[in-house]
């Protein structure tokens, strides 16, 4: 089935809170994609953030984003006062970018709040809800409200700068500091329960919609994270349970030093022999709450780039063998078919192809790296295969109007050329109709570019901090006119969702 769809995050919705969220917003953009007969709507990782805003560097890979927590549905659902949204700090003002530090004071009172109230006034049902909740998500919730309790306790240290029995989790000092911060403990799982109701409400809302969602997997998990504090055996650290060698990618499109990314690397052949119990509980999770999964990096599972902790870059690594065919072997006797789409950009070598073939796993086209005059690459829409997911560009791609601006005259011509005109007015409806139109089952539009804006909302530059993550649309900006014309490329190139 020909499907296309919209790529935008959650953070990036309308808010009067100071950031994007799972209310009244993200409904309404469902009913805007429904309009325009999108089939799917793709989201960056849905877990927490930490070090520098980023969705891909998460103190866990099962929880949910506090932030994303809707004030709107928390008093329509009867956790918060009417008053409790008066008087909002001014930094929250409506705005096309996030100020994640406002935002997270704002959304941590908030939810402080809702849990001293559920403590003196809990209604039966709210108490059922937890209860249930917390024993359904036991898996991974004990160890992460533990772990995000403490770390609070700590000013935010890393486990690793904790007192060794906690570090260690010696059951002794594990037992004290759990009666010590049931309060804080309580209120981590309290934040949870709301985020996963509030999702699923919104998923819902989607599924009946005709509307798929896409999740998004990133391969590699933070060092600084409860998975790896209470399951370090999982990675390669040293006796100190620091990384042994840290996780990156060599030169690139992106870096001439490439990218060190710092996260620690699984130890696979432990991980191996549980049959991968971790990986499948967590792609078992992530299914619960998407009906698609965009795997970040998936060439890592051939073969990864390693660098030796202390380096400053990451030009000094090698490649690692990954656990390829034996692991999404076991993925699928435990899990069935797998809806995974493999995201198979930069240094691709046969054995990523193999892999990601060997389990008819669609891979990714970016329509911007076509038009590079400068070298040959086969992501022209005429050498497309069926089986394959396009995007004009991705989250840490330009937009494609501040892609074009920027690019050498060469590439502009390339462009001109392969449309057929002697000018490219608009080249981000050239390329959403190139994408829209080929043989690709799948059609993914990042929602700037169906806007038509420039780097002003440019989402990540790989290789940079701060300024990252931060761009918001305004509502006005999917007016009925954009509606109509991407419905109609939508209908003309048959990729009507089931809506």
């Amino acid at each position: 089935m020909r499907l296309s769809g919209v790529l935008l995050h959650p953070t990036s919705l309308p808010s009067r809170f100071g950031i994007g969220d799972l209310g009244p917003a993200a409904h309404r953009f469902v009913d805007r994609l429904a309009e325009m007969r999108q089939g799917l709507w793709q989201v960056l990782p849905l877990t927490p953030t930490s070090v520098g805003d980023s969705p891909y560097f998460s103190p866990s890979a099962f929880a949910g984003n506090p932030l994303l927590v809707s004030p709107e549905r928390l008093l329509e659902d009867g956790w918060i006062l009417p008053a409790d949204l008066e008087d909002l700090p001014p930094t929250l003002a409506p705005d096309d970018r996030i100020d994640y530090q406002a935002a997270g004071r704002f959304k941590s009172e908030l939810l402080r709040r809702v849990a001293d109230r559920f403590e003196h006034a809990a209604t039966p049902q709210q108490l059922d809800a937890l209860a249930t909740f917390t024993s359904a998500e036991e898996g991974w919730l004990r160890d992460y409200a533990l772990f995000m309790a403490i770390k609070e306790a700590h000013g935010g240290k890393p486990w690793t700068d904790w007192e060794a029995p906690l570090a260690r989790r010696e059951p002794e000092a594990m037992a004290e500091t759990k009666a010590r911060l049931y309060h804080e403990i309580r209120r981590h799982q309290i934040g949870q329960l709301l985020f996963f109701e509030q999702w699923r409400t919104l998923k819902a809302h989607a599924n009946a919609k005709g509307i798929d969602i896409i999740g998004d997997l990133p391969i590699f998990v933070a060092h600084d994270s409860a998975d790896v504090w209470a399951h370090p055996e999982l990675w390669r650290l040293d006796s100190r349970g620091q990384p042994t060698v840290m996780a990156g990618v060599p030169p690139d499109y992106f870096s001439e030093t490439g990218q060190l990314w710092g996260n620690p690397h699984y130890d696979w052949e432990r991980m191996a022999r549980t049959d991968y119990h971790w990986w499948v509980s967590r792609i078992r999770h992530l299914l619960s709450q998407v009906d698609r999964i965009r795997i970040d990096h998936f060439r890592g599972f051939a073969a990864a780039w390693e660098v030796p902790a202390g380096e400053k870059t990451a030009l000094n690594g090698r490649w690692a063998p990954g656990p390829g065919l034996d692991f999404f072997g076991s993925l699928a006797r435990q899990l069935g078919p797998l809806p995974i789409i493999a995201e198979d950009l930069g240094v691709i070598t046969p054995d990523v192809v193999e892999l990601r073939e060997a389990f008819a796993l669609p891979g990714m086209k970016i329509l911007q790296f076509a038009f590079d005059s400068s070298e040959a690459n086969n992501y022209f829409p005429h050498l497309f295969e069926r089986n394959a997911v396009v995007y004009t560009g991705t989250h840490d791609n330009d937009t494609t109007r501040g892609w074009f601006e920027k690019a050498k005259d060469a590439d502009r011509a390339l462009l001109s050329e392969y449309v057929g005109k002697q000018a490219v007015e608009e080249p981000h409806w050239e390329l959403i109709r190139l994408a829209h139109a080929s043989v690709a089952d799948t059609s993914v539009i990042p929602l700037q570019d169906l806007l038509g804006l420039g780097s002003e909302a440019r989402m990540n530059t790989p290789g940079t901090q701060g300024g990252n993550w931060a761009w918001r649309y305004r509502e006005d900006a999917l007016n009925p006119p954009l509606v109509e014309r991407f419905k109609r490329m939508t209908e003309l190139f048959d990729r009507e969702g089931k809506n």
